[in-house]
């Protein structure tokens, strides 16, 4: 069939319609889809997928491992967000954290009254968590064949600012006449404010023990392992890492030896030296999405995360009343 030109006009202006009609329904289509999922994403309580800044946590080398593991997993599912994690101690942790200059402060204490009050004084509330157990460990040199065991009053008699004790044979009689290498953690750590309160009655370490002022439980590993007789504490999860050069020693408070496990440090038993071990929240900065979001994974996960670094989960109930916290 022949078609003048007055109909090829008319069929070329049906066929631009109908590209433009085709076009315009993918388009819409396309901006329906997108906005549906913008929509999923802002749907729960905290939009992951637009996070992005900032987080700087400080504080005890004790609880460094357990927030570095959860900052590694936190971050795998929000590339975007930049989690800093330092090991100044605890009370060095208090101190940024009171100055307002960190989010979060790890600690392997309670915050002391005299903390409270600075961070009080500039204005600065906090959320405390407790986020699992730590079994403060007392160790030797791995070629140590004579000490079985130590008594809270020996561990005294080792460590305390007033003794007169040089030897392993001052501590106990049978034991070798030689020097004994003492190593501890720094008047910042928060091991150290635990050791000082449960064993030397808040009198303090003696001078000549061996200080790590970098607050870097390794430095205190390294120096047991290179003095065979040698003798220091920290977490036991520094313990764990380190057991095959290291040989920890069962402590007796009264009811008998117990060495530091999962189980006894779980219940109790291992006496004085088992504690808890907490986060401390800025919670002006639980403003910030990435940081509520943070806190929230932080409790959320730290029950499984804990075990794999070392360390003891706290019971789920425990848990879900520290979850409880963070909705205030």
């Amino acid at each position: 069939m022949l078609f003048n030109g007055k109909h090829k006009g008319f069929l070329f202006t049906l066929m631009v319609l109908t590209l433009v009609i085709v076009s315009a329904c993918g388009n819409n289509s396309g901006s329906g889809e997108q906005d549906a999922a913008n929509q999923t994403n802002t749907s729960g309580s905290t939009n992951t997928a637009a996070l992005s800044g900032t987080i700087e946590i400080d504080g005890s080398s004790t609880v460094f491992p357990l927030t570095e593991a959860v900052a590694e997993e936190f971050g795998k599912e929000n590339g975007d967000v930049r989690v800093t994690v330092g090991t100044s101690g605890t009370g060095g942790g208090f101190k940024r954290f009171c100055n307002g200059e960190i989010a979060i402060s790890d600690a392997s204490r309670p915050i002391k009254d005299e903390e409270a009050a600075a961070c009080k004084e500039k204005g600065i509330e906090h959320i405390e968590l407790s986020v699992a157990y730590d079994g403060l460990s007392v160790v030797v040199n791995k070629e140590n064949d004579f000490v079985d065991k130590l008594t809270v009053e020996e561990l005294n008699k080792i460590f305390d600012s007033g003794s007169t004790v040089k030897t392993w044979a001052d501590v106990r009689s049978g034991w070798p006449a030689e020097e004994i290498k003492m190593f501890s953690p720094g008047a910042d750590s928060g091991t150290y404010d635990y050791f000082n309160e449960e064993i030397l009655d808040k009198k303090g370490i003696r001078n000549d023990a061996q200080i790590s002022f970098s607050e870097d439980d390794n430095t205190l590993v390294q120096g047991v392992t290179g003095n065979k007789f040698g003798i220091g504490y920290f977490g036991f999860a520094y313990f764990e890492e380190n057991q095959d050069k290291l040989k920890v020693v069962p402590i007796d408070a009264g009811k008998g030896a117990v060495a530091p496990t999962q189980e006894t440090i779980k219940d109790g038993s291992y006496a004085p030296l088992s504690r808890p071990l907490f986060i401390y929240i800025n919670k002006k900065e639980m403003e910030r999405p990435e940081v509520k979001a943070f806190a929230e994974y932080y409790i959320a996960n730290i029950g499984k995360l804990t075990t794999e670094v070392g360390y003891i989960p706290l019971p789920d109930d425990k848990y879900k009343e520290e979850a409880a916290k963070l909705q205030g």
